[in-house]
């Protein structure tokens, strides 16, 4: 029995930690828990900006209470009735929302930024790993179609391990769907702004997340369509160790800016700001 109380302890304990530090991802630093979320979940030690919900993203780009989510009841569908050796999608998709309290891989609504009425879609990686799926482009899609009935920006931030695969050619189709909802956006001369998070990758970054009038990024994030193993093998090279890091990529002209979460804001003021001189 004194073993076993022992080890309750040691439990305890561990737990009690977790409760206080955050280990830095990146640099190992460990951060009082409150330093780390009162600083928007950046390391103060080495900058590395840590995932964010799809709810805390959108409190710290939007005006305090001027957010309304629209589209919310949108769910993923389950046309090939997808089974693994891991269970049912369906059961997958119900874990999911259980843990996030989400429908889909995206919150989708509408908003002001420092009194600019916007359309946002933020991707929450907590959610089948940001997935594209038919109803995360479904989303998409709705909000795109928002911003041009009302005549308003559009702003996107990516989270995703790319296409969801458990809905086969569907979750691909959603690559070309939600690029044409964003195009119809030009026609108005309505601007989108793609923010890349970390991370953003496969299906994802080959379509809305690259297609943006600006593109920015997050330092850090990991930005890529296949990975570098895949890649390394492929090309039978060994790549660089900053390879797919949006400083990478915005050295080789992917994207316009990298943008430190605390002045993203600021940032994308400024921009929607000449859009409505």
């Amino acid at each position: 029995m004194a073993w076993f109380k022992k080890r309750d302890d040691r439990d305890g304990k561990k737990k009690s930690q977790d409760d206080i530090w955050v280990k830095c991802q990146s640099c190992s630093a460990h951060v009082f828990k409150q330093d780390f979320i009162n600083n928007q979940s950046v390391c103060p030690k080495c900058n590395w900006h840590g995932k964010l919900t799809a709810y805390e993203r959108i409190g710290l780009t939007l005006d305090s209470g001027t957010f309304v989510e629209m589209f919310e009841n949108i769910r993923p569908a389950d046309p090939l009735q997808f089974v693994d050796g891991k269970g049912p999608y369906t059961e997958k998709v119900e874990a999911a929302r259980a843990k996030t309290k989400l429908n889909e891989s995206i919150v989708t609504g509408a908003g002001k930024l420092n009194g600019l009425d916007v359309a946002v879609g933020v991707m929450d990686f907590r959610f089948l790993g940001g997935s594209l799926g038919s109803g995360t482009g479904e989303k998409i899609l709705q909000a795109a179609n928002y911003a041009y009935d009302k005549n308003i920006p559009y702003i996107l931030f990516s989270a995703s391990g790319g296409a969801r695969m458990h809905e086969g050619i569907l979750s691909l189709m959603q690559m070309a769907k939600t690029c044409a909802g964003v195009a119809r956006l030009d026609a108005k001369k309505i601007p989108f702004i793609s923010i890349l998070t970390d991370p953003t990758t496969g299906g994802v970054s080959a379509s809305y997340a690259m297609v943006g009038d600006v593109n920015l990024a997050e330092p850090g994030a990991l930005i890529g369509f296949a990975g570098r193993r895949v890649i390394e093998q492929t090309i039978k090279q060994k790549l660089p160790d900053n390879f797919q890091t949006a400083e990478f990529v915005r050295e080789h002209g992917f994207i316009d800016k990298i943008v430190h979460r605390r002045d993203m804001k600021k940032i994308l003021h400024t921009i929607l700001s000449y859009y409505n001189r």
